[in-house]
């Protein structure tokens, strides 16, 4: 039995608030809440991956403090690093 989209959206939505490190849990809550609610089943299958990298190595990519592993250079990170620019852009 597959889950309902809007089902796994809120709950994507609410682990994104609730990584672990507050950090991530600022910027990948900011980010699920603007854009999960539009992501198709592959994209969100895309940044369910992601999640599973963790929060230190999320963070690193997101900033651009570490280049992106191969596996984890989708349409998804782009549109995260975008974000965490506009983010930062915003703050100064």
């Amino acid at each position: 039995m597959t889950e309902d989209i809007t089902i796994r959206r809120k709950r994507l939505i609410h682990r994104s608030l609730y990584t672990g490190m507050k950090e991530t849990d600022l910027l990948l809550g900011g980010f699920a809440r603007k854009h999960l609610m539009d992501f198709s089943y592959e994209e969100l299958d895309t940044y369910e991956a992601l999640l599973e990298a963790g929060d230190p190595n999320i963070y690193v990519w997101a900033v651009g403090r570490e280049e992106v592993p191969p596996e984890f250079q989708t349409n998804v990170m782009a549109l995260l690093q975008e974000f965490t620019r506009f983010e930062q852009r915003s703050k100064d």
